[in-house]
């Protein structure tokens, strides 16, 4: 008698996982499962970073310190809003703050004017010269700000100043204190901001006027239009988006103004020039009120930030014309 011998399956059941194939798309790491969707946020996440660690980080930190009183050393006190209190009954804030609308307002209506009247006269046709001209006009804001003080100083000045000199030899009168007297101080901030930044808003100008298309002029001339109302009817409407532009940049930037009355009569005599920018670097730098500095730099932020969301709305800046 045989004994039975029970047949062995040919494949025997396995306890557990199957081992994964590698390439399958279940063997496949999280980074290859995701890498499709986060590439595109790693190839931009140094610029993140970066607007983070410089703009966001220190917007927070003013915030913190405009509440302190601190000297730079030691640890900030915390002072709630004590700063801005003090802030709304300092004289010294708001004569500042008067100097830098005075500014504003001169730049607004004055610079940018002055800089599409040139960007026109330059875009004329058959001008010989035109980038000569182009490199007159734009060479003041490349030149080192302390060659245009030691130049602007000394035709300002009081004696042997060329400015003078001028007035003496056409109008027989001259000896103007140009940076000792307050009115006349302002006014040579402002003759120094218009020589510096005429050149520079004349570059946009000027880029806008050449995408103006030729054919607009042409079919005016034919309705009997001339010089001056082609520049009413064809030239500042064409150039709306350039002007909306530069007259948001010039309000922002002139806002924060400290170079030229810095530079040039170091915010004197007395208070008569002295800028928002200058008023912070006095307080901070000067008086070692670093806090007191914060929250007058924080209103100026607010200021600057609410004044360009007004003006972009007004002027149209990024709006999609329909």
């Amino acid at each position: 008698m045989t004994d039975s011998v029970t047949p062995r399956p040919r494949h025997a059941a396995r306890t557990g996982p199957a081992p994964r194939r590698p390439g399958t798309p279940a063997g496949r790491s999280w980074w290859n499962r995701h890498q499709r969707t986060l590439a595109p946020y790693v190839f931009i996440s140094p610029f993140y970073l970066l607007y983070g660690l410089f703009l966001l980080v220190p917007v927070f930190v003013g915030l913190y310190l405009s509440c302190t009183q601190w000297a730079g050393l030691g640890t900030p006190r915390w002072v709630g809003l004590r700063n801005y209190r003090d802030l709304l009954t300092d004289h010294s804030f708001w004569t500042s703050v008067q100097n830098t609308t005075l500014y504003v307002v001169f730049t607004l209506c004055v610079v940018v004017p002055a800089a599409l009247l040139i960007a026109q006269a330059l875009n004329a046709r058959g001008l010989r010269g035109r980038d000569l001209f182009r490199l007159t006009y734009f060479m003041p804001v490349v030149i080192s700000p302390i060659v245009i003080t030691l130049v602007f100083g000394l035709i300002f000045d009081r004696q042997f100043g060329l400015f003078n000199a001028t007035l003496h030899a056409l109008f027989g009168f001259g000896g103007v204190d140009w940076l000792g007297e307050p009115a006349w101080a302002r006014v040579s901030v402002v003759i120094l901001v218009l020589w510096r930044w005429t050149g520079y808003l004349t570059i946009f100008f000027l880029a806008g006027l050449q995408n103006v298309p030729r054919e607009l002029y042409e079919a005016a001339a034919l309705d009997g239009a001339g010089p001056v109302r082609r520049f009413w009817d064809v030239t500042l409407p064409a150039l709306r988006p350039v002007t909306a532009f530069v007259a948001v940049t010039v309000l922002v930037n002139t806002a924060q103004i400290f170079d030229e009355p810095f530079l040039l009569t170091q915010g004197g005599p007395g208070e008569s020039t002295l800028s928002v920018t200058m008023f912070i670097f006095r307080a901070g730098f000067q008086r070692q009120q670093l806090g007191y500095a914060a929250a007058a730099g924080v209103l100026l932020f607010v200021a600057v930030f609410v004044l360009g969301q007004l003006a972009m709305r007004v002027l149209g800046v990024g709006r999609s014309s329909r």
